[in-house]
């Protein structure tokens, strides 16, 4: 199946030989009390070798619309409309037979939490062997070479492919996740909060390590976090998420310099920093609204502090903002006036 003829793309997020083109990505959870639009109309771009980041509260929608890039969610999630054009293919149309040829070698997926992503039966080793096994016929040979070589790549010694997942430190298992994603090369690795049980240290370590890889490999990252401050250093392009939407996207220096949307410039507001004089962190008021029920017009009326009585009516598009785009009527483009000769 060959990709549609697509508009040519400008502006902010402009990639001419895109790896990764999302449409219009909708994701319902199926509920006693009727469906829930977890993800509303999402539409992103990924270069070749781009580094991602996603942010947002808890509840956002960041994590279900990374399974749902991925399609890996399960009932009740549900991919309901729009279309994910990876390498030319619309995965949400591939069978389940085809998109296991594409997971592992083409993609690859970090969990959030590596203790209950590895089996903690087996040794490291063995669920490297198990996912080769699973995608390729390689020789014993092959496999063991291959296995120590990724968890080098991830400065972890090979001795720990005999360990087991309790015999390792956060820090490392997560490590040795990434090593497994790494097995076969992958064009695309999506992270899932892979750091959030992680110290500071560790998180910032982790994090170097990424973006190392990525710089020696070459493969694209789409990296999910609630905390801006953690992608502000490595992140080539940032999404900012609020209540199922993207608010913002744009690059990460212009996003963090001078946030668009108001919801961006809140969750700055939240975080302290460790340079310049000291200030009371004001955070956001309330919490994100319930997608059963989602606010009608702009979501984020409800707590932004420069609501219009029109944000509570009209629903705001991605307006283009210098190198970003925001979803905030403020940026509305004024209306061009037409003068009619009499």
């Amino acid at each position: 199946m060959s990709e549609p003829m697509l508009e040519p793309m400008t502006g902010p997020g402009s990639y001419p030989e895109a790896l990764l083109r999302v449409r219009d990505l909708r994701v319902e959870y199926a509920t006693a009390s009727g469906p829930v639009e977890a993800v509303a109309g999402v539409d992103l771009t990924l270069g070749k070798g781009e580094f991602l980041g996603v942010v947002g509260e808890s509840g956002c929608g960041k994590s279900t619309m990374l399974f749902g890039i991925a399609q890996l969610l399960n009932p009740p999630a549900s991919v309901t409309g729009g279309e994910v054009w990876f390498k030319g293919e619309n995965m949400v149309a591939m069978s389940a037979k085809s998109l296991n040829t594409l997971r592992w070698r083409d993609f690859s997926v970090v969990m959030q939490s590596a203790m209950n992503a590895l089996n903690p039966v087996h040794t490291i080793g063995r669920q490297f062997k198990d996912a080769i096994k699973a995608h390729a016929k390689w020789p014993p040979d092959q496999i063991r070479v291959r296995s120590a070589e990724v968890l080098e790549l991830v400065g972890i010694d090979p001795v720990h492919l005999k360990s087991y997942p309790h015999q390792l430190s956060g820090g490392m298992r997560q490590r040795a996740m990434i090593a497994m994603a790494l097995l076969f090369t992958p064009d695309l690795i999506v992270m899932d909060e892979p750091t959030s049980a992680l110290d500071v240290v560790a998180q910032r370590s982790l994090m170097a390590q990424i973006k190392e890889l990525q710089k020696q490999l070459g493969f694209a990252v789409i990296f999910v976090t609630h905390d801006m401050s953690l992608v502000s250093h490595f992140s080539d392009r940032l999404m900012v998420m609020y209540a199922g939407q993207a608010v913002e996207l744009g690059d990460t220096r212009s996003v963090f310099d001078v946030p668009a949307h108001p919801y961006s410039k809140g969750l700055l507001e939240a975080f302290p920093s460790i340079r310049g004089e000291k200030k009371r962190l004001t955070g956001i008021p309330g919490a994100p609204p319930n997608l059963a029920k989602p606010p009608s017009g702009c979501r984020f009326h409800p707590r932004c502090p420069v609501a219009m009585d029109r944000c509570k009516a009209d629903v705001p598009d991605l307006y283009t903002v210098g190198s970003a785009q925001a979803r905030c009527l403020l940026h509305e483009p004024a209306p061009v006036s037409v003068e009619v000769e009499s």
